[in-house]
């Protein structure tokens, strides 16, 4: 599963680097699970369980990364605003405010819990945010084997690394590379091919690719051929792969759980529109979430976010 292959890349990197720890709120006890088995085997100094204040526990992972540690922070997008001083003010610009001297390799796993009656205050999907700061990079794995490999991937890259992963994924089954004798790592920027077509391509983003890949096969069925691409992560994105792919089916559509406006599906459109606008033959489509607060009641809250039926109306608009 999803938080199994997530667990298993961290003892993996733990064991490998003995400058890598992990630190979060309530993670010996494994409360989101990622953490499982962690406190067991490697002891209280290298896995923290933290106060509750996030300005404070990311402030000295950002700390300790300048002088050779390797910190795995667990965290909830929800709880990240307070640490923003941190996050944005010294991980992201450090680097670059000393000339390149230093290096922050901090791993942040920031969970989206979102479509689950959260609401407001426990339902974001922040990405966007953080694509706009220079200096972090945003990975958006999907699948088990994308968690794993882009979770190792994170933990020895030398720069600030934020993986968003969408809680609804948590339990979902794939096959994952468990060969201990060989490295698993996925490179950042480099998309995926989820499914070939010919009439519009689909780009979806974290879960979106779950609604992506069931409109594609229910649009099949009305002889619509549709390309599902995952771009795996948001920074640095793989735009050779989504313009190739519009190269070849002439049409557009973004999926997308955070906000519309000024979103990760916004981005794409425009890199689209400016690199690739005379291979389009109807304009791009945006399937994300309503510019609005997240409601309480299930009455309301299913209506914000993108649906296989949203999905396949946007596809069927781009072929009127």
């Amino acid at each position: 599963m999803y938080v199994e292959a997530l667990n298993e890349a961290i003892f993996e990197e733990m064991e490998r680097d003995g400058s890598v720890y992990y630190m979060g709120e309530d993670v010996r006890a494994s409360i989101y699970g990622a953490s499982k088995g962690l406190f067991a085997a490697y002891g209280e100094n290298r896995v923290l369980d933290t106060p509750l204040s996030e300005n404070g526990f990311i402030g000295a992972a950002v700390g300790s990364s300048l002088v050779g540690m390797r910190p795995i922070v667990e965290t909830l997008t929800s709880f990240m605003w307070v640490a923003m001083d941190q996050l944005i003010s010294q991980l992201a610009k450090m680097k670059y405010m000393f000339g390149g001297q230093a290096s922050l390799p901090v791993t942040i796993r920031a969970v989206m819990y979102y479509n689950g009656g959260a609401a407001a205050h426990h339902s974001d999907r922040s990405y966007p945010m953080f694509m706009n700061m220079p200096g972090i990079k945003v990975i958006v794995p999907t699948f088990p084997e994308d968690a794993k490999g882009l979770m190792k991937t994170a933990v020895r890259d030398n720069d600030p690394c934020i993986i968003f992963e969408d809680g609804n994924l948590g339990g979902i089954k794939g096959d994952v590379p468990d060969d201990k004798d060989e490295e698993f790592l996925i490179p950042f920027g480099k998309g995926k091919l989820l499914r070939e077509g010919t009439d519009c391509t689909v780009v979806g983003i974290a879960g979106g690719n779950i609604h992506a890949i069931n409109a594609a096969e229910k649009l099949e069925k009305d002889g619509i051929s549709v390309e599902v691409i995952d771009p795996r992560t948001l920074v640095p994105l793989d735009k050779e792969i989504i313009l190739k792919s519009v190269e070849k089916t002439g049409r557009l559509v973004v999926v997308d759980p955070a906000h519309k406006v000024c979103s990760a599906a916004s981005e794409i459109i425009s890199v689209v529109t400016e690199q690739g606008f005379w291979n389009l033959q109807a304009p791009p489509a945006k399937v994300a979430a309503e510019q609005v607060h997240i409601p309480f009641t299930q009455a309301l809250e299913p209506l914000i976010f993108p649906t296989e039926e949203k999905i396949m109306n946007a596809v069927k608009g781009t072929l009127e």
